[in-house]
């Protein structure tokens, strides 16, 4: 006899990006030449400094439990962060700490959606969003943007998708997976349309906060629409601006009710992050920040390197992105050129082929798309980006 899933398994999918990262690695590990511009994490180290604060709290003993949302120490951190970079004002109260910040939105979803509610998201989106919404018994509605739109929503378009089912709006700026940034302008428009949804909440994941070199500057959404303050849950980590992505930290800050709910959820299920990792984010928030500005000046400079090469490859159009560390370049020509009928075909002889693994588009809601992550050293995003080129034809 097997054992059954429960229906709800049904309507979720594996990670994409966790499936092509598993796939390179075991093709380098069976002997092939594989470059990856798959993984959506830093190639840089942990600064030293971050990492001998958490062997001093080896050291000292901080290996026990610490409370579910957080050490207080990490809590302060995070509150005079939010003060100090984003202009947020927040009781420690109203903030948690979680294994991530995947973990802030699955306990905001969790605590938000139950069955018949509608969560719209900006398409491109980060692969996870949609399943989300799904596992908290929700329904996603997709807006759909591309090339032409510059991968933003317009006030208009996020108007016609509200209805009376809405229940939440996840925006992420600057976005995984095409790296645009809303400015201030453009996300106060869109807050003047949710002003007549009292019952939408905001879900703002600002994970890719300091991997920005737009123009404008970075702005929270809870900082660009304050009277959307009270009905919005600001996400952050510090996996991707300090490089620590395998510590597990991320945070959320919000109203009292709905972080109060995210922390229950959180009792029920991981309980406490990781004291060792909490004591080095702590370190993170509030120590140096010059690695930061040196690892965001080198993203750069591969960033413009890699839009020009992609340029140069047939069939391949690219925007300019704001930040982060991906790029997600439209490469329907190129599968007209190979005769394929599919960015999920393209993604596969690459890596077939050319022995570069990249994120097929379909994913993330961007058809005939590629996600490609430049958290490579310049070499091996050169040689890559040549491996791709000698694979389509002129």
């Amino acid at each position: 006899m097997s054992v059954s899933v429960s229906d709800r398994m049904t309507r979720v999918k594996p990670s994409a990006t966790g499936a092509v990262l598993a796939r390179a690695k075991a093709l380098k590990a069976a002997g092939q030449d594989i470059i990856s511009l798959g993984a959506g994490e830093p190639d840089f180290d942990t600064p030293v400094a971050i990492r001998q604060a958490a062997i001093a709290a080896i050291e000292d003993g901080k290996t026990r439990y610490t409370a579910i949302d957080g050490t207080p120490e990490l809590k302060s951190a995070i509150q005079h962060k939010f003060h100090r970079e984003n202009s947020l004002q927040f009781d420690t109260s109203d903030i948690v700490v979680s294994s991530g910040a995947k973990q802030c939105i699955f306990n905001a979803a969790l605590a938000l959606l139950g069955p018949g509610d509608e969560a719209v998201i900006p398409a491109p989106y980060w692969v996870s969003y949609p399943d989300i919404v799904r596992l908290a018994d929700g329904t996603p509605v997709i807006m759909e943007t591309g090339l032409e739109e510059g991968f933003k929503i317009t006030p208009e378009q996020l108007a016609s998708h509200l209805t009376g089912k809405t229940r939440l709006l996840i925006l992420n700026s600057p976005s995984n997976p095409c790296g645009i940034a809303y400015t201030e302008q453009e996300q106060r428009a869109l807050g003047e349309v949710l002003e007549d949804y009292p019952s939408v909440a905001v879900i703002s994941d600002e994970i890719y906060e300091h991997i920005h070199w737009a123009p404008s500057p970075f702005i929270s959404f809870a900082a660009a629409c304050p009277a959307l303050a009270d009905r919005t849950v600001t996400v952050n980590g510090v996996s991707k601006a300090y490089a620590m992505t395998g510590w597990r930290i991320g945070y959320a800050g919000g109203p009292s009710g709905l972080i109060s709910a995210m922390k229950t959820v959180q009792s029920q299920s991981t309980s406490n992050p990781c004291s060792v990792s909490q004591a080095a984010a702590v370190e993170a928030l509030n120590g140096d920040q010059t690695a930061v500005t040196e690892m965001v000046a080198e993203y750069r400079e591969r960033h413009d390197a890699v839009v020009a090469l992609l340029r140069n490859i047939p069939g391949f159009e690219c925007r300019e992105g704001d930040g982060t560390f991906y790029l997600l370049p439209r490469v329907s020509g190129a599968i007209e050129l190979l005769g394929l009928r599919s960015d999920l075909e393209f993604a596969e002889l690459l890596i077939e082929k050319a022995g570069v693994a990249t994120v097929p588009g379909t994913p993330f809601g961007a058809p005939g798309y590629l996600r490609l992550s430049f958290a490579s050293s310049m070499e091996e995003l050169t040689q890559a980006l040549e491996r791709i080129k000698r694979a389509v034809p002129a």
